[in-house]
């Protein structure tokens, strides 16, 4: 069966070929750069749980210590669950859980040197963290809340540096 052509405006899509088709993108030609990618997002928990989370008090054990283990192991298996994802030789993840009055802040850090950046590595351990969060404590909270996971700042490779704070007061501009 031949394939539909899609529109023109789609082949600015790095992830699209020609014709509007998924594509791995090749980076062969990029140079190696150290990189840098930080994450955050929240989850939501009821005062009663977050108690029971504070007092040790759930079935399944340590909350932040699992969830924490989760985010880095994700980060190091992105390329497994994303398909067009490049495997990356990450350098260091850090996944931090900040618990707060309702839930927990997450933030993920990963480092690489590598052709491509290693956003993908740190919204997945955000994301992962916070579903392990999820796992952990729906015994005592099935309406838990994930959300807000987005990309904060990255460093390295051609286009340069870029921050959240930035590009919401130049809309996309690159940090300098």
């Amino acid at each position: 069966m031949p394939r539909s052509r899609r529109p023109a405006a789609t082949s600015r899509l790095s992830h699209l070929d020609g014709e509007g088709q998924a594509r791995m993108v090749d980076v062969s030609s990029k140079p190696v750069t150290a990189r840098e990618a930080v994450a955050r997002g929240r989850i939501t928990i009821s005062p009663a749980a977050m108690r029971l989370v504070r007092a040790g008090r759930l079935e399944k054990g340590g909350v932040i210590e699992t969830a924490r283990l989760a985010g880095i192991l994700a980060a190091k298996r992105t390329a497994e669950v994303v398909p067009l994802c490049h495997p990356l030789p990450l350098t260091h993840v850090d996944v931090d859980l900040a618990p707060r009055r309702d839930g927990f802040a997450i933030e993920a850090r990963v480092r690489t040197d590598a052709r491509t950046g290693a956003e993908m590595e740190a919204l997945h351990a955000v994301a992962v963290a916070a579903l392990t969060v999820y796992d952990m404590v729906k015994a005592a909270d099935k309406a838990m809340t994930i959300g807000e996971i987005r990309l904060v700042k990255k460093t390295g490779g051609r286009s340069g540096s870029w921050s959240r704070s930035s590009a919401t007061k130049g809309r996309g501009k690159r940090a300098t």
